[in-house]
């Protein structure tokens, strides 16, 4: 079982800079690809940011460049750096894991970013 637990989101002007954080229990040898994805209000669900287990990242299209996605395996946290922030970006943030060999999905509990412009 994994439980993923996120921090660092809150209030910040147009043009500033988060970092949230997503801490990880459990073993990280059982834990897949891990990604960020956000829900604005009254739109669903988006994948942000996704590391695979080997490093990999992918993002969509709308953060390439602002959006860096970072994990550190000794501390089984991975990290989502937003910069240049925009009102788009408003929206609960969740994390993810895929479990690496039960293909489970596990979710945080969500943090909200607010951007105002």
């Amino acid at each position: 079982q994994v439980q993923l637990v996120e921090s660092g989101g809150g209030l910040v002007q147009a043009g500033g800079s988060l970092r949230l954080s997503c801490a990880a229990s459990g073993s990280s040898f059982s834990i897949g690809d891990m990604g960020w994805h956000r829900q604005a209000p009254g739109k669903p669900r988006e994948q942000v940011a996704v590391i695979r287990r080997g490093g990999d990242t992918n993002y969509i299209d709308s953060v390439k460049g602002r959006f860096a996605i970072s994990k550190d395996n000794t501390k089984n946290t991975v990290y989502l750096q937003m910069n240049s922030l925009k009102p788009d970006d408003t929206a609960v943030y969740y994390c993810h894991a895929k479990g690496r060999f039960s293909g489970n999905d596990y979710w945080g509990q969500g943090t909200q970013v607010i951007v105002s412009s």
